[in-house]
């Protein structure tokens, strides 16, 4: 063996002896027990107790605070080097820690948007409706108003239908009918004034025959003297829908501005009597037939018809609240 391998050998052999972690033989040995922590790992009683010992005195010494302690200057340092990491940490981990917070406040705000659209919906159909009902309660007001003066009982209803253009006819539909107390030949008024008479009924709805129909004839009374006559529609609606009103004595020549109310039938069917219809606005006088013919504006806008109150006796039996001859509900 040459001289290098001779020496190599016994050094090699030295080296696997003294080398931690083994034993002659080239088997593992345990690590030694370290001194702080007995067999089982846990640090001794001695040195728990001194710890204890320790805290109760800086707890002791601490006892006042404020800045005569003695453990202050050490507080303060501890807190000019945690404190800046803090912040740093905090900065960092709010956006993750505000997710959940995020998508609550998300959801409950995409409610409350929910909940004040709607509002602003329903206010915003309370502004655009607002004229209807304010015009509609007016004319309810106006047809308990219209009661009390006439001394007539009415059943208020509404117009829902105009009759077709192409029957040569004016009627309207309102939505009362023999329910209602309603019959053929009942006065129809609003609170402007004379409307039309019913012309026939069903159950829950009536047509009405407006006196500006071509067909439609009233008796009426004119002026002071109340002098009476005839009046027939010209068949048109609008601002342009006149009557022409002849009257009976054929010496009278009515004035401008003479009031038209209605003559009355017997047991006031078709019309009763008193129903303010109209005003004259001309007077023609005929020398072939020595007559006068007034024309008269009605005070009732036919273009308009919403509200009216047909004319029944009093105590009717109603499908709905009858206005009674003084004004109240029944």
């Amino acid at each position: 063996m040459p001289l290098l391998d001779r020496m190599r050998t016994p050094l090699a052999r030295l080296d696997r002896e003294q080398r931690p972690g083994r034993v002659r033989g080239g088997r593992e040995r345990r690590w030694r027990v370290s001194s702080h922590t007995d067999e089982r790992g846990r640090p001794p009683t001695s040195l728990v107790v001194a710890l204890v010992l320790a805290c109760a005195a800086l707890m002791a010494l601490d006892y006042h605070g404020g800045t005569g302690s003695p453990v202050e200057p050490a507080r303060r340092a501890m807190g000019e080097v945690f404190g800046p990491v803090e912040v740093g940490t905090t900065a960092v981990i709010r956006p993750f820690v505000a997710v959940p917070d995020w998508f609550q406040t998300h959801d409950s705000m995409r409610s409350d948007i929910d909940h004040l659209e709607a509002e602003n919906a329903r206010l915003l159909q309370q502004v655009h409706t607002a004229g209807y009902d304010r015009n509609k309660l007016a004319e309810y007001e106006g047809l308990t108003a219209a009661a009390d003066s006439l001394g007539y009982a009415l059943v208020p209803a509404r117009v829902v239908g105009l009759g077709p253009s192409q029957s040569f006819s004016r009627t309207v539909t309102i939505d009362a009918g023999s329910k209602a107390g309603l019959q053929p030949d009942m006065t129809v008024v609003n609170n402007d004034g004379l409307v039309g008479r019913v012309l026939r009924v069903t159950r829950t709805t009536a047509t009405v025959l407006l006196i500006l129909d071509a067909d439609s004839v009233v008796g009426a009374r004119i002026g002071n003297d109340m002098k009476v006559g005839f009046l027939r529609g010209r068949g048109v609606l609008g601002r342009d829908g006149r009557l022409d009103l002849e009257l009976v004595d054929q010496s009278v020549v009515p004035a401008r501005d003479d009031v038209v109310v209605t003559w009355g039938s017997d047991s006031g069917a078709p019309y009763v009597s008193g129903i303010p219809i109209g005003r004259v606005t001309s007077v023609f006088s005929s020398l072939r037939e020595t007559s006068q013919r007034a024309v008269i504006q009605p005070y009732v806008d036919f273009g308009a018809l919403d509200v009216v109150g047909v004319v029944v006796p009093s105590g009717t039996t109603s499908d709905r609240a009858v206005i009674e001859a003084d004004g109240s509900l029944r």
